[in-house]
């Protein structure tokens, strides 16, 4: 392969040209083929072009500055006499050679690595703990061959006109679109190649939210990736997915009668809205003001709706879709039977295979995927035709890094390395990618999430396009009705602050993390 790579350095521009970004010398094995190797990419440098037959000139030159004896002789008796009279150039299949030659530096690049970590350990140099500690310093320092494709563009050439066409847009295109309050809230932030986090502490429906936002990919005709970290099994995430298609739990609790929230306007609700859009002329409150009603629990609240039957729940004008005046109230649910496995599948049929909804569950252990491993299992999907356009995580915080390091940066390196992931395409593809992580313990008494809330590393902020807490009150008043705060944490090219916020409605019996939405 060596001799194949030398013949292709010396003869052919466009393979110099391809190969010069990613090249090393070290890489080669023979000392004389790493020495000519060194001579054809200083000349491609100086004159953008291979040597071609130059390299005898080159040689001969090399030997009057001089150039070792024996080297001379085994680049004069081995290389030269490869160069025929014609130019090789044409005759080069640079298809096969390019892949090949970077499957070879990587190999060597490995099997270079492998010969110092064994040295290392072999070396009996201090303790056995000194050498282990010396080898992952080794490992965490390892650089990979950078194999993409140069991308670069230049702005004094008109194709930049096309990629700023493109630019815009990307950004103003989401690759998930959500409806109402939550749509305007966050739509634009959903865009290729964005990678989103979000905040909340435990149970708090994170992986509800996730899975929610990837049926939502798929049912608006999107490839969706859905990588379970270990939170759950492949079992659990079946049927939970059944669960949310059927709008029934296995479970025969939460198919019993019960309440879920629908949206109302605060004005109706205190009797003081005068539009004809009104769906009630009267209010089912009485002697309550604001204050009461942003209190009100789940019981005082089902109390009322039971004696107000009659009572209709209003959002018909335009100032509920863009002032704040959500307010929740109630609607009754009617029990029903727990699905069984028919029912998923029957629902698993009808919304995915019928439809040709594309989505892959990928599901692992505890604490044993890594995001090189992610981008292998996206490699194997690729060659059968499978790229997605978004790719969720279930969780962050679960999630190894590729490369051994201390604990206190192994954290920031996988959030660097699933930075990375959103911005790496696949094929053509441009991935949205969205991971929830864990709030840290302080966050369980608070009734907004805030940047100080992280957990681990606070570095995470720095490699996310958006960063969103999930919000519910300490005492659990807002969780029994079924609501849930949104806020803004960070934003890329955004104003914002941490009450920026939106209220989605859920019920969680069904599978549901978001029914509906207002904004607070």
């Amino acid at each position: 392969m060596e001799r194949k790579i030398i013949i292709g350095l010396i003869t052919s521009t466009e393979y110099l040209k391809q190969i010069r970004p990613i090249w090393d010398s070290m890489l080669i094995g023979s000392s004389s083929a790493r020495l000519i190797s060194n001579w054809c990419v200083s000349h491609f440098d100086k004159y953008e072009k291979a040597p071609g037959k130059e390299i005898e000139t080159i040689f001969f030159q090399k030997v009057k500055e001089g150039l070792d004896k024996d080297t001379a002789e085994d680049i004069e008796e081995d290389i030269l006499p490869s160069l025929s009279d014609e130019s090789v150039d044409d005759d080069l299949d640079l298809d096969y050679l390019i892949p090949e030659t970077l499957i070879y530096l990587k190999t060597q690049q490995h099997l270079q690595q492998n010969e110092q970590i064994n040295n290392i350990l072999e070396s009996g140099r201090g303790s056995s703990e000194e050498r282990l500690k010396e080898v992952e310093e080794l490992k965490s320092k390892f650089v990979p061959i950078n194999t993409n494709k140069d991308e670069s563009i230049d702005l004094s050439d008109k194709s930049v006109l096309r990629a700023i066409r493109r630019a815009f847009q990307q950004a103003k295109e989401p690759v998930i679109r959500f409806p109402k309050q939550l749509g305007k809230f966050w739509n634009n932030q959903f865009i290729p190649g964005a990678f989103i986090s979000f905040l909340g502490i435990e149970k708090r429906g994170k992986t509800f939210m996730l899975l929610d936002i990837a049926m939502r990919a798929c049912r608006q005709g999107k490839k969706v990736a859905f990588f379970q970290a270990g939170d759950m099994n492949e079992a659990d995430q079946l049927i939970r997915i059944g669960i949310y298609l059927t709008k029934r739990s296995n479970i025969d609790m939460f198919c019993e009668e019960h309440y879920e929230p629908v949206r109302d306007c605060i004005k109706q609700q205190l009797d003081i809205c005068q539009k004809k859009e009104r769906e009630t002329n009267w209010s089912p409150f009485e002697d309550i003001n604001e204050d009461i009603i942003k209190e009100i629990n789940f019981e005082e609240l089902k109390e009322i709706y039971q004696g107000c039957s009659d009572y209709s729940p209003c959002c018909n004008c335009k100032d509920y879709d863009i002032k704040k005046l959500g307010a929740t109230w109630l609607r009754k649910v009617e029990k029903v039977d727990p699905i069984e496995y028919k029912d998923a599948q029957d629902a698993v049929s009808k919304f995915f295979i019928d439809n040709k909804r594309r989505f892959k569950l990928s599901t692992h252990a505890n604490t044993t995927l890594s995001v090189s491993m992610i981008e292998g299992i996206l490699s194997g999907w690729k060659l059968d035709g499978f790229i997605p356009d978004v790719i969720c995580i279930d969780y962050m915080d679960l999630l190894v890094p590729s490369v051994h390091m201390e604990f206190r940066h192994s954290q920031n390196q996988v959030w660097k390395e699933v930075r990375k992931l959103s911005q790496t395409k696949i094929g053509e593809v441009l991935p949205l990618v969205i991971s929830p992580t864990q709030a840290d313990a302080p966050a369980y008494d608070v009734h907004w999430l805030k940047l100080k809330n992280f957990s681990e590393d606070k570095r995470k902020y720095g490699h996310v396009t958006a960063f969103y807490g999930l919000n519910q009150d300490p005492k659990g008043r807002e969780k029994e009705l079924g609501l849930m705060r949104i806020n803004k944490l960070v934003i890329r090219n955004e104003p914002f602050n941490f009450k920026d916020s939106v209220t989605i409605l859920q019920n969680l019996n069904q599978g549901r993390p978001c029914i509906s939405s207002y904004f607070n």
